[in-house]
């Protein structure tokens, strides 16, 4: 019962952020004009949570609805800091921080090649656990870049929470578990999904080309201009 309540209450968060990322404008469906992610994957969908730090209401909506799942499947009591993977996880890692009430840090890409050439901003104590934030992940594989720097930095990293997971292509359960890190995420394609329908968003065609797309993510991102398998 507690895990079908906590399903519950992901589900509604998630549509609850699918209908405010469609109203903003972060929701694009092209279906017959694919984009090309930055892991390679073509997609009929385009998500631009970067867009939500402009409107205040709403971030602080999708803030509140994360902080509250952050606090339910991790716990406030596991975290001792929060880290905002470099640019779009910032903002993001300062609501939460902020809202927890827990110190921050920022973690660069790579080192920033002059000065003390520091790839973590902030104080990172030997030992502290952190969290991990960034708006959303793909197939997760860009997110273990910062996980090494921030362990290499000291820090113990068991969780990454994202605002959006396209939970769409493979790899990304494969490399959580690689690196030992459980992934986290508020919204996914089939949350926006569910928004987009009940709320009469997009046109049926549009709904039907992201379902061929999501009944095989990796075979319609093939025929499409996109690579066909991980790596």
């Amino acid at each position: 019962m507690v895990n079908d309540a906590a399903s519950d209450a992901r589900r509604k968060a998630g549509e609850a952020t699918g209908k405010i990322l469609i109203e903003i404008g972060a929701v694009n469906f092209r279906p017959n004009e694919p984009y090309i992610l930055t892991a390679g994957w073509a997609s009929p969908v385009y998500i631009d949570c970067r867009k939500l730090i402009a409107y205040l209401d709403q971030r602080r909506k999708v803030i509140a609805l994360s902080t509250e799942l952050i606090v339910r499947d991790i716990g406030a009591d596991q975290i001792d800091m929060v880290a905002g993977g470099e640019t779009a996880g910032i903002p993001y890692a300062a609501w939460i921080s902020e809202t927890l009430d827990k110190p921050m840090l920022y973690v660069r890409k790579k080192p920033k090649g002059f000065g003390r050439n520091a790839q973590i901003e902030g104080d990172l104590e030997e030992g502290k656990r952190v969290l991990l934030v960034e708006d959303l992940a793909t197939d997760g594989g860009s997110k273990i870049n910062f996980v090494d720097a921030l362990r290499a930095g000291g820090g113990i990293v068991t969780d990454i929470f994202v605002v959006f997971f396209y939970r769409a292509f493979p790899g990304a359960d494969e490399a959580m578990e690689k690196a030992g890190t459980n992934l986290h995420y508020l919204a996914d394609w089939h949350d926006v999904l569910a928004a987009a329908e009940s709320g009469g968003y997009f046109s049926p065609e549009d709904i039907a080309g992201v379902r061929d797309f999501l009944g095989d993510p990796v075979g319609w991102s093939a025929a499409n201009g996109g690579k066909s398998e991980i790596g």
